[in-house]
């Protein structure tokens, strides 16, 4: 099977587009994902969802797509079926169920984590996305809590919970506001930084760079120093790629 190469919507097949807002398949590409109608896909998997949801979804295209997330999870809460959304063939759904986790009150950071854990270890790579942007907001009002969890993650024999542990808290992040915090001091993330510094993953690479290539947008002594000290006690070429994206925002070597 070779993998999908549409760059846009209307790229993609009507029929394979009436199954992705059916809630029959997952998508395969993150155009796909963003061309899920939320609205139709709400109406084929939840039957009985008020009609005024449905309206309300309908109304929402215009918002971003993670506020849309996080409007879907919000309609369908009261659902009979909310709670089984994180095994839904959909990753639209499973993305859900993300936002659910997020929502639910009177939780404690540890076990939101809990929860959250199947979904940031999901197989689709939307899903694990929507795991880390969906509880970014308490890990990042809770640092001195979610710090010494993740870090423990950050040893875990999934690549996938390794690298949610680091994308999780990027003081810059994507599609995610940014953690003041972690942007004037970097070094509090340190310890979930220092088990990977030689990940074997690229997937968990690539999201350590990233994390320190934001970090050296304000901080670049800080980010020169580390990955100057991880090259002398960690000479392998995965140490060093890491570092290469690290600096490259700042014309390090």
């Amino acid at each position: 099977m070779t993998t999908p190469t549409t760059k846009r919507v209307s790229e993609i097949d009507p029929a394979h587009l009436a199954q992705l807002n059916a809630g029959l398949i997952a998508a395969r590409t993150l155009t796909e994902c963003l061309a899920v109608d939320f609205a139709a896909l709400m109406k084929a998997c939840l039957p009985d969802l008020p009609e005024s949801a449905i309206h309300t979804m309908d109304g929402a295209r215009s918002l971003g797509i993670t506020r849309r997330m996080a409007l879907a999870a919000e309609l369908v809460s009261a659902h009979p079926l909310a709670g089984n959304l994180q095994d839904h063939p959909s990753d639209t759904m499973r993305g859900w169920a993300c936002f659910l986790i997020a929502a639910r009150p009177d939780q404690s950071l540890e076990a939101r984590l809990t929860a959250i854990r199947p979904l940031a270890d999901d197989p689709h790579f939307g899903v694990r996305e929507w795991a880390w942007l969906a509880l970014r907001p308490h890990l990042a009002a809770d640092l001195d809590q979610a710090i010494p969890v993740l870090a423990g993650w950050a040893e875990d024999p999934s690549d996938r919970i390794r690298r949610f542990a680091c994308e999780a808290i990027r003081p810059r992040g994507v599609w995610s506001a940014h953690i003041a915090a972690l942007r004037q001091r970097p070094a509090l993330a340190f310890p979930v930084l220092e088990p990977l510094r030689a990940d074997p993953s690229r997937y968990v690479q690539d999201s350590v760079g990233n994390w320190l290539n934001d970090a050296a947008k304000d901080q670049p002594a800080v980010v020169q120093d580390l990955c100057a000290r991880w090259g002398r006690e960690s000479p392998v070429p995965e140490t060093a790629y890491i570092c290469r994206r690290a600096l490259r925002s700042i014309g390090g070597k």
